[in-house]
């Protein structure tokens, strides 16, 4: 008996020490969905880094496709099948671009060539005209090194621009494949577009499908407005500025002109100041009175667009804050370049559309009398009894 009883401690001590020595299965199922989770990591990492820009140019194929939605639709209502009305924009589009490559493709490719060769003797002429005007002493030459404009780096940029008979075969090579890809894609998200909305809300329980096909259908109008609206403010820009620089005598106006439109329309804030500021300091280096209209040209066209143009064609889109839009293009570009910067502006349109539609603001009550009364019986109803004071009426706080 006394052995069986010394016998027992030593069994209790055993089995005591054996988690030790094996662990329990918890603790083998965590460590091995760490180590899967961790390798999951790596590999998304691993595929997104190396797909970028398949993923950004397949992003941008499904902008394109929500931007010529409205234009498909319409077809579509008189009468065409959604695959012809597709095929009928995007043939459009296409045939429109390729005319104005044809028309001004090589008047763009010497004049770029021309503004970058002359970019030093143009910075050069306006820190004189500079010094000559402020009685500053800036060396020209220092300007034009630290902005590294020297002649091997401009040789460098021409070269790039004009390549060799083997680069330009294989540059035009790689960028008609990637036209071809992003069409293909664009047209197949356009033509199956109810398709794709319907499959994606298979997906998903019957109470929650309705919220699907509603936020799908607010991106769509809202982010396809809204790149809608920046292409034609850009297109009248440029078409205006560059008439504008025609007449007035400016060299290089074709490609400030796009600058200009571009650069104004899909950078906010600063934008319009950036887009001027080129022109202007080109026409300064020949004409400094042309400078000055110029800047004049910029503010008017700026209040017109404004105040007339901006107004009648964003009607239906989402107006975001010059705050948010900045920092929207900051953060894109960041995340992901210029691919990013360029398509931030549209997605935070789409958030800021759904969150506006599914979002619940109160009136804010401020200093209305009337308003904290009702505040105040309000609370008074929602508290206990207990807490109430005699005759049915709440304690002043």
């Amino acid at each position: 008996m006394d052995g069986e009883l010394e016998a027992r401690p030593r069994e209790r001590s055993t089995e005591d020490g054996g988690w030790f020595r094996q662990p329990p299965p918890w603790l083998r199922r965590g460590v091995v969905f760490a180590i899967v989770a961790l390798a999951g990591y790596q590999v998304a990492v691993w595929a997104f880094t190396n797909l970028r820009g398949f993923l950004g140019l397949l992003f941008l194929a499904w902008l394109f496709s929500i931007s010529v939605e409205p234009l498909v639709e319409r077809l579509e209502r008189l009468g065409l099948r959604r695959g012809a009305a597709t095929g009928l924009v995007l043939f459009s589009l296409v045939a429109a671009l390729a005319g104005f490559v044809a028309a001004f493709g090589t008047l763009l490719v010497e004049q770029l060539t021309s503004l970058f060769t002359a970019l030093p003797d143009v910075v050069r002429e306006v820190v004189i005209w500079v010094n000559r005007t402020f009685g500053t002493t800036v060396d020209p030459d220092d300007i034009v090194s630290s902005l590294q404009l020297t002649p091997a780096r401009i040789q460098q940029i021409v070269s790039d621009l004009t390549p060799g008979v083997v680069g330009f075969v294989t540059t035009l090579v790689g960028l008609v494949f990637q036209v071809l890809t992003f069409l293909l894609f664009a047209f197949y998200m356009s033509a199956e577009g109810p398709q794709l909305r319907a499959t994606v809300a298979r997906r998903f329980p019957p109470r929650q499908q309705r919220f699907i096909t509603t936020v799908w259908a607010i991106t769509v109008d809202k982010t396809g407005g809204y790149v809608v609206s920046r292409l034609v403010l850009a297109t009248i820009s440029s078409l205006a500025t560059g008439l504008f620089l025609l007449l007035l005598g400016v060299p290089y106006w074709l490609p400030l002109a796009l600058w200009t439109g571009v650069i104004s329309q899909f950078i906010p804030t600063i934008g319009t100041y950036l887009a001027i500021a080129v022109p202007a300091l080109i026409a300064l280096s020949g004409q400094p009175v042309d400078a000055l209209w110029v800047v004049v040209f910029g503010v008017v066209y700026q209040q017109v667009e404004n105040y007339l143009l901006a107004p009648r064609i964003t009607a239906r889109t989402v107006a975001i804050h010059p705050a948010v839009a900045f920092g929207a293009v900051i953060v894109g570009a960041g995340l992901f370049g210029p691919m990013g910067a360029l398509v931030s502006i549209p997605v935070v349109a789409a958030i800021e559309a759904v969150i506006d539609t599914y979002g619940h603001r109160y009136e804010l009550v401020g200093e209305d009398p009337a308003a904290l009364e009702a505040l105040d019986r309000a609370d008074a109803a929602d508290r206990p009894a207990d807490e109430s004071a005699p005759g049915g009426r709440s304690e002043p706080v």
